[in-house]
């Protein structure tokens, strides 16, 4: 059985104050054509490292690196480009110390990759293809998956407008299923981490996704430390009225929410911009008096 986080109730300074409170960081690198903020900025091996590296130095605990977008209008990538657009970035980011993660639908690429070094497995398909779940089974011990959840009936997202309403029902299900699943292929529950789906992957609205924000201490009872991914995302837009470009205090507001409600590992662009204000949050908190 899943070990239960334990709810906490003492103060919001005590939760900030406790290392254990604190979010790992996963540092965005998009390897990619058409990435719906940055597509097209780190597709040439050299500037994909040097952002990578740039991320690990801000504060960044894992490099996610995605080498085919899965926003709605993005265009298939076959598994082939996809290895060849990031063999060279994750093996310069392993040589350089850093902990990578791939984001990926794709066995063929999770295999390759964690060949090569790469310790986390990211599916925003949340391993329901039976090859990618095959290739979690044969993983050694020390590899981590994140399974994401979506609403989406393909490996991507969709525009189509689905209401909040049974989404907390829908995620429990989702968690106890995926964690049956990866049992099958003998991948144990600590393993996993989950990512409960933000922005197109959960509606075209943003009510969804305000909603797990909300619930999202309650919902880790369930699933364990939860992954959240908000950067820039669309609901954040709808929510402020602002561009993509614009979108980095909403971004802030809602990951810095989320630290305090029981996220495990927060999925960011910008690194440093988190990383900085959860540690002023930390020294408040521990300042004395």
């Amino acid at each position: 059985m899943w070990p239960m986080r334990v709810v906490r109730s003492q103060p919001l300074a005590a939760m900030i104050a406790s290392p254990m409170a604190r979010p790992d960081i996963f540092g965005i690198v998009n390897v990619t054509m058409d990435s719906f903020s940055d597509g097209g900025r780190y597709l040439h091996a050299d500037k994909a490292v040097a952002h990578g590296e740039q991320l690990r130095l801000a504060g960044a605990n894992v490099l996610d690196l995605g080498a085919e977008s899965t926003h709605p209008d993005a265009e298939h990538v076959a598994a082939t480009e996809e290895i060849r657009r990031l063999e060279p970035v994750v093996g310069e980011l392993l040589e350089q110390g850093a902990t990578v993660s791939i984001d990926t639908t794709k066995a063929e690429v999770m295999q390759a990759m964690v060949a090569i070094g790469a310790t986390w497995l990211n599916d925003v398909n949340g391993f329901r293809d039976p090859a990618a779940l095959a290739v979690a089974g044969k993983c050694d011990e020390h590899v981590r998956f994140v399974v994401m959840y979506s609403r989406s009936n393909t490996a991507r997202a969709e525009r189509a407008s689905k209401a909040s309403r049974g989404l907390l029902a829908e995620l429990r299900e989702f968690f106890v299923e995926r964690r049956a699943a990866f049992a099958a292929v003998g991948v144990a529950p600590e393993r996993l981490v989950f990512d409960p789906g933000m922005g197109f992957f959960l509606g075209s609205e943003a009510g969804p996704s305000l909603t797990v924000l909300r619930c999202l201490r309650e919902l880790t009872e369930d699933a364990g430390p939860m992954l959240i991914s908000v950067s820039r995302k669309s609901f954040l837009g709808e929510v402020t009225k602002s561009s993509v470009a614009q979108r980095g205090p909403a971004t802030l507001a809602a990951e810095l929410w989320a630290a305090q409600h029981g996220a495990g590992f927060l999925r960011t662009h910008d690194v440093k911009a988190l990383h900085d204000a959860l540690k002023v949050l930390q020294a408040i908190a521990s300042t004395p008096g």
